[in-house]
């Protein structure tokens, strides 16, 4: 019972998460579109409809098809159980132990170990893993990883993830516009207005250009991190033995060539690991979409 109560009150505080992230990204995509419509436009209404339109047809695309666009994203190609038994029946035999619906399964070829899960629910749920993943883990340590993402999956951490990808990408692509329309455009030129005025709207629009990713990727930070400890605590419930997946971040921890290729920024907050080359120093950990992974491992050998 216990449990159940920790699983309804994580469902409870990633769906109020999931709506106060998609409010913030609107209000930075409104500003955006409003900077852009009076500096271009000498209209910031125009501007700001325009932005929140695309903002919330780009939503519900993502809502429905976001999975598939991020899985697309990383190259991942739909494996069966006759292809790969191994893997679909740990995913099964976890999922079963979750009570949650059995997730399509995906293969990146790449050597890297790392994984990840997304989806909208638990019922329209994918498990990825890299067959580097797949080629390196004993067995306990298999199913450790795979346990993580199922955690991520019933807790529905994964909706979150999915929309934070989702809604970076189109602060990113609102900033762009914005900035290739200053280099190439110079603004909105009109000779009756106030010369002084218009330059500092510029300066302005510039700064939230370059500002506006930067902030969305702090705000996705500030909800993705604390999840990976939290879905470190699910796999070892649903496994029963937590030092499976401490092994299994040993391992990932001393890979010599972590960089998974088709990972880009949007997803990297998906994967169990960073899926980056590492860099040690201060401006590389407060970037990083992951908790230190010796944390993660002295917690999961203290349970």
């Amino acid at each position: 019972m216990q449990e159940k109560l920790v699983n309804f009150e994580e469902i409870r505080k990633n769906n109020f998460k999931s709506f106060l992230l998609l409010f913030l990204f609107f209000m930075l995509i409104a500003v955006l579109g409003s900077v852009i419509g009076l500096i271009f436009l000498g209209d910031f209404l125009f501007g700001l409809i325009i932005a929140l339109v695309i903002g919330i047809i780009y939503s519900i695309i993502a809502w429905f098809s976001g999975a598939d666009m991020l899985v697309g994203l990383t190259k991942a190609k739909l494996v069966s159980k006759k292809e790969q038994p191994y893997l679909v029946n740990t995913v099964e035999g976890l999922a079963l132990a979750a009570g949650i619906k059995t997730p399509k399964t995906y293969i990146i070829e790449d050597s890297a170990m790392n994984a990840f899960a997304t989806g909208r629910d638990p019922k329209n749920s994918v498990i990825v893993v890299t067959s580097g993943l797949l080629k390196n883990m004993k067995r306990d340590e298999l199913e450790g990883v795979i346990a993580h993402e199922m955690s991520h999956i019933k807790n529905y951490d994964i909706r979150t993830m999915m929309i934070a990808a989702v809604m970076v990408g189109i602060i990113v692509l609102l900033s762009d516009i914005m900035l290739r329309s200053f280099i190439f455009g110079g603004g909105r030129r009109d000779s009756r207005g106030d010369g002084q005025a218009q330059i500092i709207m510029i300066v302005i629009g510039i700064a939230l250009a370059i500002l506006a990713p930067l902030i969305a990727q702090l705000m996705k930070l500030a909800i993705s991190r604390k999840r990976e400890f939290s879905a470190d605590a699910g796999a070892a419930v649903l496994t029963r033995y937590p030092q499976g997946l401490a092994n299994a971040l040993k391992k990932i921890e001393n890979d010599p060539d972590p960089l998974v290729e088709s990972a880009n920024r949007a997803t990297a907050h998906l994967f169990i690991s960073t899926p980056f080359k590492k860099h040690a120093g201060f401006m590389t950990n407060l970037f990083s979409t992951h908790p230190p992974i010796e944390e993660r491992i002295k917690r999961l050998e203290a349970m």
